[in-house]
């Protein structure tokens, strides 16, 4: 299993991809915690924002067609996008991701 976050401006924005990419069975969870403060630099300027962080759950199979989706639809130009692979996943929730994936997408 994989995990991946990005984060959004507003929880409009969360909700609808978090909705949008379990519904097409490329995650088959999305967790959005917030409102997280996120200090960056952007443009030679140190940056404070209020954001919505997710974090989605999906099958390495389903991982290239979440990544292209969530980058093609993210409402940032520079979206965040780090994923890190379960190192160990309960069986039982492991075995309830297969069940509720579909095959994988193109």
């Amino acid at each position: 299993m994989y995990l991946a976050w990005t984060t959004v401006a507003n929880r409009a924005d969360a909700e609808r991809l978090a909705a949008d990419v379990v519904t097409r069975q490329l995650a088959v969870c999305v967790q959005i915690d917030g409102p997280i403060i996120s200090y960056y630099r952007w443009q030679n300027h140190t940056e404070r924002a209020e954001e919505q962080r997710l974090c989605f759950k999906c099958l390495p199979s389903h991982l290239p067609a979440l990544e292209k989706h969530v980058l093609s639809i993210h409402p940032y130009d520079t979206p965040e996008w780090v994923v890190i692979a379960a190192e160990r996943v309960a069986e039982k929730y492991l075995s309830w991701a297969g069940a509720s994936s579909s095959t994988p997408p193109l």
